[in-house]
């Protein structure tokens, strides 16, 4: 549309024609969000106790789907409570919070797998679980917990901000828990914040609209 654009208005010299030819937009749907109870209905639905474990993190800090498979015992930092994300996306490390009860449901992950270096390994122990077999263990997860949403594993990363926007926790901070580097990709999540949005009053409540119905 550009390249149009500038056909008509610089090389045809067409100025009016060229601003009929609109701009293409690109649509920009709400993300898909889960309810704090849904987020629980579909944690207890997984049997699997890596999968439940590898969920559980993912939401509990908001990483994405391809951070957590990365994540080894050395990136859970305990005595700081934080899980330090290293080369992430934009090749910048971070930390993020790492919560008491996800410390506790890690170190019993722990100690039932005895993992040697990757917190998620896949079947080869020398290699990280594969974000396709997430992919694919959300969606039977789903499916088990009754969801009507469609649900990936990057909706637990977009609950996950959104709660905490909910929560009242500054959108700065939030931006920098997700590692965003534009604050107009975490500021789309105001605009699912339910909870928040329940808390503005209308302003035809200030009216008073208390008269006899219209005829």
């Amino acid at each position: 549309m550009g390249a149009l654009r500038f056909f008509y208005r610089t090389t045809l010299g067409l100025k009016e024609v060229s601003e009929h030819i609109p701009y293409a937009r690109r649509a920009d749907p709400l993300p898909a969000v889960l309810a704090r109870d849904e987020v629980e209905r579909f944690l207890k639905a997984v049997t699997d106790l890596k999968m439940r474990t590898a969920f559980i993190t993912i939401y509990a800090a908001g990483l994405r789907v391809s951070e957590a498979v990365k994540l080894t015992g050395r990136d859970i930092d305990s005595a700081r409570m934080v899980i330090i994300i290293r080369q992430s996306k934009g090749r910048k490390d971070r930390f993020v919070m790492l919560s008491e009860q996800l410390l506790g449901i890690l170190r019993a992950y722990w100690k039932r797998t005895h993992l040697e270096h990757w917190l998620f390994p896949g079947p080869d122990p020398s290699r990280p679980i594969t974000t396709r077999s997430l992919e694919r263990a959300c969606r039977k997860a789903a499916e088990a917990a009754g969801l009507d949403k469609t649900v990936t594993v990057h909706t637990l990363r977009h609950s996950f901000a959104t709660h905490l926007l909910e929560q009242g926790v500054d959108i700065h901070v939030i931006q920098d828990l997700l590692g965003h580097r534009n604050i107009a990709s975490t500021t789309r999540y105001a605009r699912v914040a339910i909870n928040t949005i329940r808390k503005i009053q209308s302003p035809l409540e200030l009216l008073n609209m208390e008269m006899a119905a219209p005829t």
